[in-house]
């Protein structure tokens, strides 16, 4: 029998299986194949891969420091916000650190102790109360294999397993559907663009450069349509100046958008809630590395005593996170409400002048 079984192999999962792998026995369990191959594309996660300030004082208070090989161009230090309705554009200087996803999710899991029992390729299929923890059944392929551990730890993201079994009628964030295309890049683009418009969603959309490529990014109400809202984003880009070239790789998943602390979960009778499985995720940008980070540094901790009684001790670590979201809640408000986004971007408040903005060619 395992001590911990975590399910979710993400920067959540495996930063949590690093901080307790050396004192209790730890099985990982990932669904992905992916997150040890090489590919460029198809990790079946829709990233942006950047890590925002927060995130990046998460990793100094973890003591890491990024190596070479994660890092992608360009490095980013300007956040342009397009309101594409109401044509207005601001610049605001930001630090985001531009890296390659698959890369740092390999990084992370290179850093787990050799007693971590990593499976990739498996997934959580369900789980049941048995000899004072749980019996997990997992799908292997074609092959199905039966595990025991004390705790159960989900860290599987917006679409939980764990969480639809453990809180299945317990309130939830509302979902979103994230769709990303990489395409071809045609001239340069060294910010990370927010774009807003109420046509194509009540949330936001947005590019990053990477390297040769793209990425277009919008999160949509999982409703009919999704594909034509997306389509209509790239219409107005074009409109708007952006060049770009063929898709060379689509990318969709479910994200989730807290808008009550009574939606966010930690768990409880021997389970624990990671990242955006517990619904640690900010609801006015989507971020959710220094979320999966901070929540995985809190579930350690409680547990780095005794098991007895974690449940509780973590959910009461996690307090400032709820009062974070929550703050978070209050900005989305400026952010997303159209009137309130023209007042405070037609202010220029906090803004900053681009003189030499490259354009596309």
């Amino acid at each position: 029998m395992y001590d911990v079984a975590v399910i979710g192999a993400g920067p959540a999962g495996a930063t949590f299986a690093r901080l307790i792998g050396s004192n209790y026995r730890v099985l990982l369990v990932e669904r992905r194949e992916s997150a040890g191959a090489t590919a460029r594309f198809g990790s079946g996660k829709c990233c942006g891969g950047l890590l925002a300030p927060d995130a990046q004082k998460m990793l100094s208070a973890l003591g890491l420091g990024l190596p070479k090989k994660v890092l992608e161009d360009p490095q980013l230090f300007v956040v342009k916000a397009i309101d594409l309705r109401q044509h207005i554009a601001r610049y605001y200087q930001r630090h985001y650190i531009n890296m390659d996803r698959q890369e740092f999710v390999r990084w992370l899991l290179s850093m787990l102790p050799g007693g971590v029992d990593i499976r990739l390729g498996c997934r959580l299929k369900s789980y049941s109360s048995a000899d004072a923890g749980f019996e997990l059944t997992l799908a292997d392929g074609n092959r199905t294999l039966v595990e025991k551990a004390r705790i159960l730890v989900g860290a599987d993201g917006a679409s939980s397993a764990v969480r639809a079994q453990f809180a299945a009628r317990e309130p939830s964030p509302r979902r979103y559907i994230a769709i990303q295309e990489w395409v071809e890049c045609r001239g340069s683009f060294p910010h990370f663009t927010s774009l807003f418009d109420a046509e194509i969603t009540d949330y936001y959309c947005w590019t990053i450069p990477k390297g040769e490529y793209l990425i277009i990014g919008a999160a949509l109400e999982p409703r009919e349509g999704t594909a034509a809202k997306f389509e209509l984003l790239k219409h107005k880009l074009r409109q708007y100046g952006f060049e770009f070239g063929r898709t060379v790789c689509r990318e969709g998943a479910f994200i989730l958008r807290p808008a009550r602390t009574n939606q966010l979960c930690t768990g409880g009778r021997g389970i624990a809630l990671l990242g955006e499985a517990g619904g640690w995720i900010s609801p006015s940008s989507a971020e959710g590395l220094s979320y999966a980070f901070r929540s995985a540094v809190n579930l350690a901790e409680s547990l780095r005593t005794t098991p007895d009684g974690f449940e509780k001790r973590y959910a009461a670590s996690t307090r400032p996170l709820r009062r974070n979201i929550f703050l978070k809640k209050l900005k989305a408000l400026f952010i997303f409400q159209p009137w309130l986004r023209r007042i405070v971007m037609r202010s220029g408040l906090q803004s900053m002048q681009v003189n030499a903005e490259p354009r596309p060619k």
